[in-house]
């Protein structure tokens, strides 16, 4: 079913999606904020590293706007006010948040562009789900670590890489600071994460 482009659902999904986009990072970025204030430095990088990929994905679907320059697209939608001091709680909330966009929103939304006949658009929205869903399990496996008092510490003999300098410590606790830059112990991260993040920095 062909639809011109300035009269589909697609031209206001994607300015929908945009708009979460955008949203999602601001709201990773003042979430940095918090876990910096914690001393969770290392958190506050995932955020911030979570936050550029946010805004990645709010330009690609901008771009698939480009040929309405000049317009306006009127929408509407909800989206959450995640406002916590609480670390473990802003993680979860982002972990639901990424995981409705990856299984509900963005299949919904690329469906509708593969029924009216813009596929570039069902591919964003297909692909970029499947990076939400990342995003989600990133959160939750953070979460997770820091409910079960598991990030700077655990039973066996773990490893944690300072986000700082590179150094990865092993052991079963992570020291005050640490030994080669000297940085507190909130930028340490445990190895575990490294896959969520989409890299290995395990040491050989």
């Amino acid at each position: 079913m062909a639809v011109e482009f300035q009269a589909s659902r697609t031209r206001e999904n994607l300015m929908r999606a945009f708009a979460g986009e955008s949203q999602a990072r601001n709201r990773y970025t003042i979430a940095a904020d918090a876990a910096k204030k914690q001393g969770l430095y290392s958190i506050q990088q995932v955020f911030l590293f979570t936050a550029d990929q946010e805004r990645a994905h709010a330009e690609r679907y901008y771009g698939l706007l480009k040929n309405l320059s000049g317009t306006t697209i009127e929408i509407s939608g909800g989206y959450p006010v995640d406002h916590f001091d609480d670390v473990v709680k802003l993680l979860k909330k982002a972990e639901h948040n990424e995981m409705e966009e990856a299984d509900d929103v963005y299949q919904a939304f690329g469906n509708v562009a593969k029924e009216e006949g813009f596929l570039e658009a069902a591919s964003a929205f297909f692909q970029i789900a499947e990076v939400e869903a990342v995003h989600g399990r990133r959160f939750r496996k953070l979460a997770e670590l820091l409910e079960q008092n598991k990030y700077f510490e655990c039973e066996g003999n773990g490893q944690w890489m300072c986000m700082n300098c590179g150094h990865i410590q092993s052991g079963k606790l992570v020291p005050p600071m640490c030994p080669v830059c000297r940085y507190e112990r909130g930028y340490f991260i445990p190895v575990e994460i490294a896959p969520y993040l989409g890299f290995d920095f395990i040491k050989k």
